[in-house]
């Protein structure tokens, strides 16, 4: 049986629906949920106190019992005021090594650098309880991939996408929200990553703030120290009538443009229903040919073989 801890270190799940059915669905398979406590848990925008967000993770450290999977509610904002407290040292002495994944994405990409950057612990960028496991209609493509990362030793995801040539790199994959990537530059948070395949998604961003973030990563010298760049979702991130014309395909062909490594279009990661688990900070092959994409990674944590786990191309028929 699949033991998930629920963790909620950033805003609060204001869809109680969701969340019920996200619950449903992971039990229906032979989970067992606990920490549903932090589903009540409302101060201002967060859930929770920063000591009750910052707990969620730091439990971890010293619970008798370590639960299979620790699963993000949701994003939002609240994770950057808890990287300073985290604590790293018992952190890593408990977890590296052991079978607990910690899975989110979105504002937890901040704990997911900071946790790599500081432990040298691999967490994987996910779904999460609410938008994800808890939609009105469950994703396949999300819900087959997510089993199939968390419980082989080797897994590989594939897209089409567009690139003018064939590519075949390989290094550590890493990645994720790109304004929670660029918003820890400088700071001891921000795990160097040499000869990366480095993946990024965003939400809400208008198409500037896109292009500007990017450059960031470009001017500090970061996508130089890459094998590849591979772009995800980039959600309702809408120009303005001030823009005219100009949109996220003319920021991003932008940054094709001044970029020295491949760029590769088209992953399923960030902010829409289809998207695949994807583990920071494992070895990687990424290959391009024809069209079409492939992401081979292995090295991560993954579940015990002693572990329940549900059949990945069984969807559970929960309302």
């Amino acid at each position: 049986m699949t033991r998930i801890r629920l963790i909620a270190p950033s805003g609060y799940p204001h869809d109680h629906d969701a969340t019920a059915r996200g619950i449903a669905r992971l039990r229906a398979v032979g989970c067992t949920i606990d920490g549903t406590e932090v589903l009540d848990r409302v101060e201002q925008r967060f859930a929770g106190s920063d000591a009750e967000r910052l707990a969620d993770i730091n439990r971890l450290s010293i619970q008798p019992s370590l639960p299979d999977i620790a699963l993000a509610v949701r994003g939002g904002y609240g994770a950057t005021r808890l990287l300073e407290h985290l604590h790293y040292g018992a952190l890593r002495e408990r977890l590296v090594g052991s079978r607990t994944l910690l899975v989110g994405h979105s504002d937890f990409t901040a704990i997911q650098m900071a946790l790599y950057a500081k432990s040298g612990l691999v967490t994987f960028g996910g779904p999460m309880l609410a938008a994800d496991f808890g939609a009105p209609e469950l994703n396949g493509l999300m819900w087959e991939h997510f089993w199939r990362a968390v419980c082989e030793p080797q897994v590989t995801a594939r897209w089409a996408t567009r690139l003018p040539r064939d590519i075949a790199v390989e290094g550590p994959l890493w990645g994720g929200n790109l304004a929670m990537l660029c918003s820890l530059i400088g700071t001891p948070y921000f795990p160097r990553i040499d000869g990366g395949i480095l993946f990024v998604e965003d939400v809400g961003e208008p198409p500037f703030r896109i292009e500007r973030l990017l450059y960031q990563l470009h001017l500090a010298g970061v996508l130089d120290r890459q094998r590849a760049l591979v772009l995800g979702h980039f959600t309702q991130c809408r120009p303005h009538a001030y823009d005219n014309g100009y949109d996220v395909d003319a920021a991003l062909a932008r940054i094709h443009e001044v970029a020295r490594i491949p760029v590769v279009t088209g992953l399923p990661f960030g902010h829409e229903t289809d998207k695949f688990t994807l583990p920071f900070g494992v070895p990687a092959r990424l290959e391009v040919a024809g069209g079409q994409a492939s992401l081979r990674f292995d090295g991560h944590p993954h579940l015990s073989e002693a572990a329940s786990l549900p059949d990945p191309g069984t969807l559970p028929q929960i309302p």
